[in-house]
């Protein structure tokens, strides 16, 4: 029988105050080391999108992000090689509570707000992607594939 091919799903979640974005400086995650991001990761199994940025938000910034404040603001479709394709999911967060805090301090660097018009150089491509679309209204795209 032919197995089916399974990609990951990941969640990010673009926490906005006035003109500025919250984002993290990764570390020892084997991806993306030393280049920025936001709050995300992947989707457990048995668990849904939402569930999932919930859980991250928790767990990278000590935040309580309730699954109906969360917005899908766009989705992604990206392949970064032959060995990984991911669906990327870009959340809006209405509210939270709770204090911003790092509370992952082995895999990131840094959690701070940067303005929107001054991004970082080093800002993840796909996050990157990601956050452009999402201001801009476009709610889905692609990158990393080659005709």
């Amino acid at each position: 029988m032919h197995r089916r091919f399974c990609s990951p799903i990941t969640v990010h979640l673009l926490l906005i105050r006035g003109d500025e974005i919250l984002l993290l400086k990764r570390k020892n995650t084997g991806f993306g080391d030393g280049q920025y991001s936001v709050v995300a990761g992947c989707c457990d199994g048995g668990e849904s999108v939402t569930t999932a940025m919930v859980r991250e938000a928790a767990e990278e910034a000590g935040i309580e992000v309730r699954a109906d404040d969360l917005h899908v603001a766009a989705v992604l479709h990206g392949r970064r090689g032959p060995e990984w394709e991911s669906v990327e999911f870009f959340f809006f967060a209405r509210q939270f509570r709770g204090e911003i805090t790092n509370r992952e301090p082995d895999k990131c660097d840094e959690l701070a707000f940067f303005p929107l018009a001054a991004l970082p150089d080093t800002l993840l491509p796909n996050v990157r992607l990601g956050l452009s679309n999402a201001l801009e209204g476009i709610f889905f795209g692609e990158y990393g594939w080659s005709s």
